[in-house]
This record gives structure tokens, C-alpha cells and sequence, in this order.
């Protein structure tokens, strides 16, 4: 698995399995967010099976489901709560963790706590380049 942070509360990875879940949360780990819809990963790895994993480790789960072109402002609000309702550190995953990437930009521009420019500062940062975000991220902005 690959943890990649984009700020110093939130990191995303690509697909992590049940077995990751108890490593997780002892690096500290407290809510684990899945931005996968279940119908691209096997039934092992679904959101079913990674709810039991992160109940089993004392971890937060929260499926919040993207598929590929169904932004919507429903799901960036989701994330977003997700996000601040964590007190520790959250982790976010897809199939290579540019979609939950994108959804935490989406989130930190409706927050208004972020510029777009430290938004994409931080995502070129963590391997996850999207320079062209920013007038996207205007339209979502508080």
C-alpha cells in the first residue's frame, strides 16, 4: 500500500485489503474512507468487507462511493464531512487513490480553508497532478 498525504490530517492510497486495516491504525489511522464503488473490486474487497475490517480495528469507515464522471456536489459534501468529522488522521482510497485525491480538493474548496493554489501545490506534491483543477475548483467554492 502506498499512503501518500496531502495534508497533514488527510492521505490517500490506492486499494487497500482487510488485512491493512489493523497497520493502519496503529501508524495512526482513525477513519478510513472508501471512494470505490463495490462493483469494481471483488467481494473481499468491498465496502461490506472493509466496514467489518475498520469496526474489528476501531477505525471509522465511511463509504462515499465515486464513479468515474459522477462528481457531484453531493458526494464532495460527503467527503467533506467525512473529513472534518475526523479528530485523527484519515485515509482515503479508490483503485489508485486519484480519485479521492480529486474529491479532497473538491472538499478543501468548498471548505474555503484552502487556496486553489495550495490545493494543487499539495496534490502535484503527493503524485497526483492537476494543474488544470482550478477553475473547477472556483465553482465549488463557499
Amino acid at each position: 500500500m502506498m499512503e501518500r498525504a496531502l495534508d497533514e490530517k488527510t492521505s490517500v492510497s490506492p486499494q487497500i485489503a482487510p488485512d491493512d486495516v489493523a497497520g493502519l491504525a496503529e501508524s495512526g489511522v482513525t477513519t478510513i474512507i472508501c471512494n470505490r464503488p463495490d462493483i469494481e473490486v471483488p467481494e473481499e474487497l468491498a465496502s461490506a468487507a472493509m466496514g467489518e475490517a475498520c469496526r474489528a480495528a476501531g477505525v471509522a469507515f465511511v463509504a462515499n462511493p465515486l464513479s468515474p464522471g459522477m462528481l457531484s456536489v453531493d458526494i464532495i459534501e460527503a467527503q467533506l464531512a467525512a473529513i472534518a468529522a475526523d479528530q485523527g488522521r484519515t485515509l482515503a482510497y479508490c483503485a489508485s487513490g486519484t480519485r479521492s485525491s480529486i474529491l479532497w480538493a473538491f472538499a478543501m474548496a468548498m471548505s474555503g480553508k484552502m487556496t486553489n493554489e495550495a490545493i494543487l501545490k499539495a496534490l502535484d506534491q503527493a503524485g497526483y497532478p492537476a494543474p488544470g483543477l482550478a477553475g473547477q475548483l472556483d465553482q465549488v467554492r463557499r
